[in-house]
């Protein structure tokens, strides 16, 4: 089974770990893209603010390529 993960900013992902979900704290452009590409195997779901998900579009990282493979990745509205 796998695990879930938050990323962004710490004001809107930092309640999920009270539901035991990863939270990757990510305040810059770059810590989001960092923060996706360190994410574990095991995870299944990402969950991403709504700024983070447009970060990781205009890097075009694997988190807006279709992959079966990868995580499924949900984003937080605003």
């Amino acid at each position: 089974m796998g695990t879930v993960a938050a990323i962004g900013a710490r004001t809107k992902v930092a309640g999920l770990a009270l539901a035991g979900v990863d939270v990757l704290v990510a305040e810059s452009s770059e810590a989001v893209c960092r923060a996706w590409r360190q994410l574990p195997s095991a995870v299944r779901l990402v969950i991403v603010t709504a700024e983070a998900a447009e970060v990781l579009k205009a890097a075009e990282t694997a988190a807006t390529t279709p992959d079966p493979s990868r995580p499924l990745v949900l984003v937080m509205p605003r």
